[in-house]
C-alpha cells in the first residue's frame, strides 16, 4: 500500500520524546536539535514528551536530568511536558477498540517458544482465541506493503506481513508497547512532523498501519543519521555514551550542527547556547542533512 502524507495543518507542531532510561548523550542532542530547529525555523511549536511507560528500564533521576540538560543547552519548549505515564487510560481504550473490532488478539507465546522461528511472528495464537489474562496483545497486520517518503532517507518500503508479522501492542506484563503509545500521543498532541533517528525508520510502517486502523492523521517523517562508534555501535544510553555536560553546551551544539550538515561560522566559537540556537534557527536547512543512515563519530570532531 502506498502511503502519501495528507495536507498538513497551518501550523507545524514538532516534538522531542526522550526515554528516561539514562542521561542525554550526543546522539540525543542531535535529535533534539534537529527537531527543535525544524519547528522553530518555520515558527512552529516544539513539545517535550517524556516516554516513561517502561518503569523497569527507567533510571532514577533521569527525567529531572533530561529536563535540566535541555535547559542548560538553551532549549525552550511550548506548554507543559507530557508524561506517557499519564496516558494509560487512552492506551487501554485504544486496545479495547482494536480487540472489539477483531484487529488484535491475545498471545501467550513465550520467547523460548519463538526462539526456533526467526523472522516475523509465526501466528500461533492468531486464531486460537486465548484469554486476555496473562497474555500479550498483538495487532493483526495486513498482507500489504507500506511505502512512505522520508524527508531525508527518501522512499522506504516494508511489507508488514512478510517482514514484520503481527506485532505486540501490549506486553504480557501489561506494559504498553512503544508503537501504540507513540502513535496515540503524536495524534493527541497534534504533531505534524516527526524528527527522530534512523533506527526508528523500520518502525514507521507499523505506525502508519496503526494510524490507518485508528483513524489518526499521518505526520511527515524525517529520520536522522545515527552517530556510530568505531566498533559499529550507535551512541546510546546503554553503550558507553558519555552524558551531556552543561559546561560543554556551546561546543557540542556546534558539533551537532556540523553533523546535521549545517555550516555555523567561526564567529560562533565560544558563543552562548542561546546565540548559537538563534543563528541555527535563522539558517536551518534540512536539505543539508546527510542522506545516510549512519555517520561515524570520529569524523565529526
Amino acid at each position: 500500500m502506498s502511503s502519501s502524507a495528507p495536507p498538513q495543518p497551518a501550523r507545524y507542531i514538532g516534538r522531542f520524546a526522550p526515554t528516561p532510561s539514562g542521561y542525554l548523550h550526543f546522539g540525543s542532542l542531535i535529535a533534539a536539535l534537529a527537531s527543535y530547529l525544524d519547528a522553530r525555523s518555520v515558527g512552529g511549536l516544539w513539545l517535550l514528551r517524556m516516554e516513561d511507560i517502561d518503569p523497569p528500564r527507567e533510571m532514577p533521576g533521569a527525567q529531572r536530568a533530561i529536563v535540566e540538560t535541555l535547559q542548560s543547552y538553551g532549549f525552550e519548549w511550548d506548554g507543559d511536558m507530557l508524561r506517557q505515564s499519564e496516558r494509560h487510560a487512552a492506551y487501554r481504550d485504544a486496545i479495547e477498540r482494536l480487540l472489539d473490532e477483531g484487529l488484535a488478539y491475545a498471545c501467550t507465546c513465550s520467547r523460548k517458544q519463538l526462539e526456533g522461528y526467526p523472522g516475523p511472528y509465526p501466528g500461533f495464537c492468531r486464531a486460537a482465541g486465548r484469554s486476555l489474562e496473562d497474555a500479550a496483545i498483538r495487532l493483526r497486520v495486513p498482507d500489504r506493503e507500506y511505502v512512505f517518503i522520508d524527508r531525508v532517507q527518501g522512499e522506504f518500503r516494508q511489507h508488514l506481513g512478510r517482514e514484520v508479522g503481527d506485532f505486540v501492542i501490549r506486553r504480557r506484563d501489561g506494559l504498553i508497547a512503544y508503537q501504540l503509545a507513540v502513535v496515540l500521543d503524536d495524534a493527541w498532541q497534534g504533531v505534524t512532523d516527526v524528527v527522530r533517528g534512523a533506527d526508528l525508520l523500520d518502525s514507521t510502517p507499523r505506525q502508519l498501519y496503526l494510524q490507518e486502523v485508528l483513524g489518526l492523521p499521518q505526520p511527515r517523517y524525517l529520520h536522522l543519521p545515527l552517530i556510530i562508534q568505531p566498533d559499529g555501535h550507535k551512541l546510546g544510553k546503554s553503550y558507553r555514551s558519555p552524558p551531556l555536560q552543561a559546561q560543554e553546551a556551546s561546543p557540542l551544539l556546534l558539533r551537532a550542527l556540523r553533523a546535521l550538515g549545517q555550516q555555523p561560522p567561526a564567529e560562533l566559537d565560544g558563543a552562548l547556547p542561546a546565540d548559537i540556537l538563534g543563528w541555527a534557527v535563522a539558517h536551518w536547512n534540512a536539505a543539508r542533512i546527510p542522506r545516510v543512515r549512519t555517520l561515524a563519530e570520529a569524523q565529526l570532531r
